[in-house]
């Protein structure tokens, strides 16, 4: 009998590396595999280390294959503006709209949106009439950010310039903001430009939601990037972490 392929971009992770300073992955890209799924013998040739753990995937196909490519193409050109090899998963961009307590958000702006993973769930999220826009500086994942979600606002600009993106959409003040930006990637000087900015239009109590990789912990940037948040917001917790996402993520979930 003959089987039917489909031609695939899995990534493996291993996920007791993750835990580790000298986590490791692997991409297999393209493969032909069933489509009725990945079998232990090319699980195993693609995760040859650490066979005890349990290993999970994400595959990705169709339309994500492009959006990953494009993904890349701009970690390539800006890879301190994007910050990661491939797009948020969707069980991160159901943790960061969790985030939202949407019964009392009535405006929300979204920094970074990327491919439009979180944009979607936001516009699948929201109630009618709440505000929302997003702010992205590349034009490329600008236009996939429309593409994916249909009908979203999405300004081409620095979210250093959030103020005056507010003034053009009337409006003063947000109650939420949600971040796909690698703030732990941008210089201090720039982060606290892009800080300040936010505080200026965020109201009092209002959250901000932002994801970061468990690894960045290990690094100086990140651990001061975690300060900062703790200096700024009253409120800051973790949600648990999605082993799913390429590399594994939490959110931080603050409040003003």
């Amino acid at each position: 009998m003959k089987v039917a392929h489909d031609r695939v971009c899995v990534v493996f992770i291993s996920t007791n590396d993750v835990l580790r300073s000298d986590f490791r992955w692997r991409i297999a890209c393209c493969l032909k595999v069933p489509r009725h799924g990945i079998d232990s013998r090319t699980r195993a040739r693609f995760c040859p280390f650490d066979r005890s753990a349990s290993h999970s995937f994400v595959k990705i196909s169709g339309n994500l294959v492009s959006d990953s490519l494009a993904f890349l193409r701009n970690f390539i050109r800006q890879p301190g503006a994007i910050g990661a090899i491939a797009p948020s998963s969707d069980g991160l961009a159901q943790m960061m709209v969790d985030s939202v307590d949407w019964s009392t958000t009535k405006t929300l702006i979204e920094y970074g949106p990327g491919t439009g993973v979180f944009t979607q769930k936001i516009a699948e999220s929201m109630r009618p009439g709440t505000k929302f826009f997003a702010i992205e500086q590349s034009p490329t994942l600008a236009a996939l950010t429309r593409s994916r979600a249909p009908g979203t606002v999405v300004y081409e600009d620095s979210v250093a310039n959030v103020v005056d993106i507010c003034q053009r959409e009337s409006v003063q003040q947000v109650d939420a903001v949600l971040c796909g930006l690698p703030w732990a990637s941008f210089p201090v000087s720039l982060q606290q430009e892009c800080f300040d900015a936010m505080l200026k239009v965020l109201k009092p109590g209002g959250t901000f939601a932002t994801f970061a990789y468990w690894q960045g912990l290990l690094l100086p940037a990140g651990l001061r990037f975690r300060s900062r948040l703790k200096q700024t917001f009253s409120e800051v917790k973790h949600s648990p972490t999605v082993f799913r996402n390429l590399p594994p993520a939490f959110v931080y979930r603050c409040k003003l």
